[in-house]
């Protein structure tokens, strides 16, 4: 019969519960019937509690553990901690006539560490017999190399290395588990893993010794029986039952709760306490991941070890730590959550593998693991990953701190990061804001996408793409202000499709504005563009061969800055006027892909906008391919005052305007200067007065004998809002409004040249 068996003690976080949920399963699967284990264990995750399906009851899961469990023989003889060196210590006797304490001589003292391994070694246990037989092995080579302290790597000698490779040449099957899953031996080399340290150890706490110290606390080793009490604890272990029998001792890294501290009890400060079974089944369960921990290591910026499912540190992309973690951090590792009922062996193939891949890649740090994630770049059934990160902590201990859920499912937006790959400009921007030299402006921008990407891979939201964009003109704009940047950041940003525009567009009155914006073009009589967009005003670059941009370091032609979007604006026209001048193109100044509507421009006018979000998404959408974009619908009922429609005429494109029957084909219709001129010095009355001129000047007909009355308006705001480009239906709307029909323009009489030239 099956038993469904829910170990509550066992959950995603933190790590030591996580590792519990894995040694519970590898021990009773490697146990065979004679064993008293199960071989056909099976365990998921279901509501964040693993679950245990085995032929084995309750009573016989603990009988198990209490009688017939084995221990892993876990032991790290290179380091000093570890139990197999004696220690210095000051020598303290009393002055035979003045009874002082002195502290002369220097001896060779035993500590807790040498008596737990001399304990285990002597012990007639059964159970314990493959760690007596490691523990030989041990201290044959601590003789053979003439060892009094724990050998060291020095550049002329690497004693700590040649000790590593002998150990793991001479140690049984069961012990290779535990060497394996300390360090990773490649060529020479001897690295360490994350999750056990620096080789077994995290500062003065060696795991290894205290898992043998955890282990004489619940087992007998004069037989193969429990101590009085164990079975109290395994069940609060496993089952999270009330237990009045933890223990003063260091959990380490893997419970950061348990490991004491200012508000860890009533106290101000706590003591750590620990149930001993759960720092066994910690470390057993650790050593699932040493299934494949000796590969080569991946290809990087910075080689690290190629354990299961580790990655280079990526802080800048969680809240509960920051980039400036990823220095000191000991990377981080993803741990797999799934929710069917798998056995040991399907579970042990899965980490053995212990990767990812991103565009037939492994995966180098956490964004790209959740890239790859989002990208279904893993599929074998894992519904979740608990992300840790071994992170700097409590002065210069390092604890596994759980950072995020991520859940495994099929991103489609997250394809779009693999734009800004092109041309390696994502790679080069987190390469420089690495680099202590990088100004602060790139290194907050970096931080700030990396934590725009990472969303963006959890959730489709038109918000989490526009926040990305955004993030990506603040780079471009941060490595355009200066050479150094530009040499390490070759190239700006390359040109992205028109699906990031159309993912992002939430239907809002400050995009379409934006885009409008975004979208401007110039193009010459017969159709051609000649300059795309008007990204080469936001930040020094021009358009490249491929159609990518490349760094002008001397261009001047820049002119979008940091103040308010209507003087930014005023400065796009200045510029704008400049180019189609120089380009023999003045009859498409504020020619777009897009358009805004008239409620749009409705809206600019009376303030009802955000101009700093418009500014915003500009300078992101800016970097977007408008080529094939639709126009947003215009709804009717938009009413602009005539004195702005009036204005408008010279600000809308001669090729629209003749398109839809506005303008002779034998006319040009320039804006004069003397227009622009006068609205930035709020004089919009004269502004309007020329523009009634000019228009009556070449023959068209409008209706009434005087220009329209203008009060009380902003004139820049209004200069700012004629050069927001409309959609072909607004304008129309626009010019009937005027009274400019159709008839009147047919019944046109071109002037002469000399009336135009007035």
């Amino acid at each position: 019969m099956i038993h469904e068996h829910p170990l509550l003690g066992c959950t995603p976080t933190p790590l030591a519960s996580y590792l519990k949920a894995l040694a519970v399963l590898r021990l009773v699967a490697e146990a065979d019937t004679a064993g008293g284990g199960d071989s056909a264990v099976t365990g998921f995750w279901r509501d964040d509690v693993f679950v245990l399906r085995t032929t084995l009851e309750r009573a016989d899961l603990a009988r198990f553990f209490l009688d017939r469990y084995r221990p892993t023989p876990i032991v790290a003889p290179w380091n000093g901690g570890s139990g197999f060196y004696f220690q210095e210590g000051k020598r303290k006797e009393k002055d035979p006539i003045t009874g002082k304490k002195l502290k002369t001589g220097v001896r060779d003292q035993e500590t807790e560490a040498t008596k737990t391994v001399a304990k285990i070694s002597a012990c007639s246990s059964s159970r314990f017999s493959d760690y007596r037989e490691a523990i030989a092995v041990a201290q044959k080579i601590v003789s053979e190399l003439n060892l009094v302290e724990a050998p060291e790597n020095t550049p002329t000698n690497r004693n700590k290395n040649r000790f590593v490779q002998m150990f793991r040449n001479l140690a049984s099957d069961r012990c290779l588990r535990a060497v394996d899953c300390a360090v990773v031996i490649a060529g020479d080399e001897v690295t360490f893993p994350p999750l056990l340290g620096t080789g077994g150890n995290d500062g003065n706490l060696d795991f290894t010794n205290n898992f043998m110290q955890r282990l004489l606390e619940v087992l007998d080793i004069s037989g193969d029986a429990a101590l009085p009490g164990a079975a109290a604890s395994l069940e609060s272990a496993l089952f999270a039952t009330p237990c009045n029998s933890l223990a003063k001792n260091a959990i380490g890294q893997f419970a950061p709760g348990a490991s004491g501290g200012p508000n860890a009890a009533t106290a101000f400060i706590g003591e750590g306490r620990i149930n001993p079974w759960d720092f066994v089944f910690m470390l057993e369960g650790a050593m699932v991941f040493a299934a494949s921990v000796a590969r080569r290591l991946e290809h990087g910026d910075r080689a690290i070890p190629s354990a299961p499912f580790v990655v280079r540190s990526r802080m800048g992309t969680e809240g509960a730590a920051s980039a400036s973690d990823d220095e000191d951090s000991r990377n981080e590792m993803w741990m797999p959550l799934w929710a069917a009922p798998c056995t040991f062996d399907e579970i042990q193939s899965l980490l053995k593998e212990g990767r990812v891949t991103l565009s037939g890649r492994a995966a180098r740090d956490g964004l790209d693991f959740a890239r790859a994630v989002a990208q279904l770049g893993i599929n074998r059934g894992i519904g979740s990953f608990q992300r840790y990160g071994f992170l700097k902590r409590q002065g210069k201990n390092f604890l596994a701190t759980p950072l995020s859920r991520v859940e495994a499912h099929r991103q489609p937006d997250a394809d779009l990061i693999g734009e800004l790959e092109r041309r390696n400009w994502l790679p080069s921007v987190q390469r420089f804001a690495r680099d202590e030299n990088a100004p602060n402006a790139v290194r907050s921008a970096a931080r700030l996408l990396d934590t725009a990407l990472f969303a963006l891979t959890q959730r489709a939201s038109r918000n989490a793409i526009q926040a990305v964009l955004h993030k990506v003109s603040l780079i471009d704009l941060a490595v355009s202000a200066g050479v150094k940047a530009q040499e390490a950041v070759r190239t700006p940003v390359p040109r992205l499709s028109l699906s990031w525009a159309t993912k992002a567009d939430d239907q809002s009155t400050e995009y379409r504005i934006a885009s409008a914006f975004a979208s401007l073009r110039l193009r010459s009589e017969s159709g051609a563009e000649i300059l795309h967009a008007c990204r080469h005003l936001i930040r020094g670059s021009e358009p490249g061969k491929s159609g990518d941009r490349k760094w002008e370091p001397e261009s001047r032609v820049a002119v979008w800055g940091t103040g308010s979007l209507v003087n930014n604006v005023v400065m796009l026209l200045h510029r704008r006027q400049f180019d189609a001048r120089k380009l023999g193109l003045e009859g498409d100044l504020l020619g777009s892909h897009t358009g805004a509507t008239l409620a749009d421009v409705a809206a600019f006018l009376d303030g009802s906008v955000d101009d700093v979000r418009i500014g915003e998404l500009f300078g992101g959408l800016a970097c977007v391919d408008w080529n094939g974009a639709e126009p947003p619908q215009d709804v009717a009922g938009t009413v602009l005052p005539p004195a702005f429609a009036l204005l408008k005429v010279f600000f809308t494109p001669e090729a629209l305007l003749r398109a839809q029957g506005y303008l002779p084909p034998d006319v040009a219709l320039r804006l004069p200067a003397e227009i622009p001129a006068r609205m930035a010095a709020d004089d919009v009355s004269s502004a309007v007065r020329v523009a009634w001129q000019r228009m009556r000047a070449i023959g068209i007909e409008l209706p009434g004998r005087h220009p329209p009355r203008v009060l009380g308006v902003n004139g820049r705001r209004w200069l700012a809002a004629l050069c927001i480009p409309l959609t072909h239906v607004a304008t129309e709307r626009l010019l009937r409004s005027l009274g400019l029909t159709m008839e009147r323009v047919r019944r046109f009489i071109p002037p002469s040249p000399a009336v135009i030239a007035e």
